[in-house]
């Protein structure tokens, strides 16, 4: 519904009494910055506000993203070093946007003290809409996403950004060209969250993340690039069981999340899920070429385990007719020589005589 403003004086007394309020603006002609045309609030959380916009300075007055980010400080000097550190991160995602799965950055500024990006409106359905909508989806459909999600966050990570925040509602089908696309980078929060201060000494403060989807690692501020894997891990869980990390139980002893028995999965890409849900991060997957190199290997486990667990053709009466007899006439080097040989098949016969107490299976075979 549009609201009535006859002039920007509301808008002007309510940024000079309590910041700039952009909610007064949408659905009214008054555009902000003289560019942007608000049209309605599309997300809201304890960072900010997220509006749908139209960029009336190009050709068709496109859709775009404003996002509002208000750091909570009210030191000038805190506020001014939060400035140069967002300008820098935003830079940043100026270069990740070249990927055809990440927003494009479009614009940057700060006014009043409140933070500012501009980025590309992204239309489509969010993963956790499409869930909801076609139901839980099966092992195939969650090996696809992930190999469709793996290059864009390897991006990600090779431009030094842990993105902290991957989850259902920051995954978007596009309508357009059918792509996953990544949103909502965890960077630029970070550099808000840092506001005062003792956070700019310390970069990583505040927790950024959404708990259940990040690690145990992440919510004691030490994140890493494994701890993206674990959100994926749990972005996995959602889409083959429709359920929230929230409410799955956990072992009380290891920390690990009990999911086995909600879905069906092949033993290969269960110990795969398993791994990239460990809570410590020594146990979990390191890098996403890793993960990568797991799933691309599965196709060809089956020929591979049968070529590494091929009985030895070798017999034991084989072996034992290869022990020299050192009675005939030989030269010094040629009896030492069938000395060596000699104790190398009789050491071979005694493994063939000793029972085994184990079989190599394919998950030794390939460790996950």
């Amino acid at each position: 519904m549009k609201t009535s403003l006859p002039n920007l004086s509301e808008f002007r007394k309510a940024s000079e009494n309590g910041g700039i309020t952009l909610q007064h603006l949408c659905g009214s002609e008054h555009l902000f910055r003289n560019r942007y045309r608000l049209l309605r609030v599309i997300g809201r959380g304890g960072f900010g506000v997220t509006y749908l916009a139209q960029d009336v300075m190009l050709p068709a007055s496109p859709l775009c993203v404003v996002k509002q980010l208000s750091p909570k400080s009210s030191s000038a000097l805190a506020l001014e070093r939060a400035k140069v550190r967002f300008k820098r991160e935003a830079k940043t995602l100026a270069k990740l946007g070249n990927h055809s799965q990440i927003p494009m950055l479009l614009d940057y500024f700060t006014l009043k003290g409140e933070f500012f990006l501009v980025q590309e409106y992204v239309q489509g359905e969010t993963l956790t809409k499409e869930i909801r909508r076609a139901g839980v989806q099966n092992e195939t459909k969650t090996k696809q996403f992930l190999r469709e999600l793996i290059p864009v966050v390897q991006y990600v990570h090779k431009h030094r950004v842990i993105h902290r925040d991957i989850k259902p509602p920051n995954l978007i089908r596009c309508k357009e060209h059918g792509r996953l696309v990544l949103i909502d980078f965890g960077a630029v929060r970070e550099v808000i969250a840092a506001a005062d201060d003792h956070a700019y000494r310390a970069p990583t403060t505040q927790f950024v993340g959404t708990l259940g989807f990040a690690p145990p690692e992440q919510l004691t501020l030490r994140p890493s690039y494994a701890s993206d894997i674990y959100a994926m891990g749990m972005t996995c869980l959602y889409m083959l069981t429709g359920r929230s990390p929230m409410e799955f139980d956990t072992d009380p002893a290891t920390g690990e999340v009990q999911w086995q028995k909600c879905c069906t999965l092949s033993r290969y890409f269960a110990n795969v899920l398993t791994k990239m849900l460990q809570p410590d991060v020594n146990e979990r997957y390191q890098t996403l070429s890793e993960l990568k190199r797991v799933l691309d290997l599965e196709p060809h486990l089956s020929s591979l385990s049968s070529c590494l667990n091929t009985p030895a053709t070798t017999s034991l009466s084989d072996l034992e007719e290869r022990i020299v007899p050192l009675d005939r006439y030989m030269t010094p080097n040629q009896r030492k020589a069938a000395s060596i040989r000699s104790w190398k098949a009789r050491r071979k016969a005694k493994e063939l005589r000793t029972p085994r107490h184990g079989v190599l299976s394919s998950s030794h075979a390939f460790p996950l």
